[in-house]
């Protein structure tokens, strides 16, 4: 919508998401997600806070404080302290890592940093502490109904649905060309028209019928 809108007054946004979800360690993931914001924090935090210049310690504390900073910027709250925190540890982890010169395979690399980025948004999209280690304990079986036949067996039909969706998600994840890139072969026609005139009017129904959502930066 953003890059859209841009291009409507002849704006060309910077590139900014470059597939992240299939990034092979924490590094790589910050390399391709939010990539003004990455630059932001690197030329304006960590360099001024002395960078890789002043030893290896200082370089965790560096990262550490870098995402603390970067956590409170999307929000003044413990949650994101926790988010931040925890992408700072990752990426000091991963450094560690490298040095150790180990491979890992690509395939556990991947699924790795996905369900660990996907555990921390939990806490970036929480409204406190307490309904995020909730989320976390439903994510692993902990939040069950025991004795209730009726409730169990909705919850293994919604267990069943959600993971047929996520196969589905993230086939589509790996199998599908970084939007950024799709325009480059992007032929126009009729039917083309046609059907994104028919998708526009039926997104802007669903908008129009959803609940009203607080701004994520309202607390900024």
């Amino acid at each position: 919508m953003a890059i859209g809108t841009a291009y409507l007054f002849n704006i060309k946004l910077p590139f900014n998401f470059n597939s992240p979800y299939s990034s092979i360690n924490i590094q790589d993931f910050w390399r391709r997600w939010h990539i003004t914001l990455s630059r932001f924090l690197r030329d304006y935090i960590y360099i001024p806070l002395g960078g890789n210049r002043k030893g290896e310690i200082s370089i965790y504390v560096n990262i550490m404080m870098t995402f603390l900073i970067g956590g409170l910027w999307h929000g003044v709250g413990w949650t994101f302290i926790i988010w931040g925190s925890m992408h700072g540890a990752a990426l000091c982890i991963q450094r560690m890592w490298k040095k150790l010169d180990m491979q890992m395979p690509r395939v556990l690399a991947i699924f790795i940093t996905f369900n660990f980025v996907n555990i921390a948004w939990v806490f970036f999209r929480a409204k406190s502490v307490h309904d995020a280690l909730n989320v976390l304990r439903a994510m692993v079986g902990l939040n069950s109904f025991i004795g209730l036949s009726a409730f169990e067996t909705v919850g293994r039909l919604n267990s069943a649905v959600a993971l047929i969706i996520g196969c589905v998600a993230v086939l589509a994840l790996f199998a599908s060309r970084n939007s950024n890139l799709m325009p480059q072969d992007f032929q126009p026609s009729r039917s083309m028209v046609l059907v994104t005139s028919v998708l526009i009017v039926i997104s802007l129904l669903f908008l129009n019928s959803s609940i009203p959502k607080g701004f994520i930066y309202n607390d900024f």
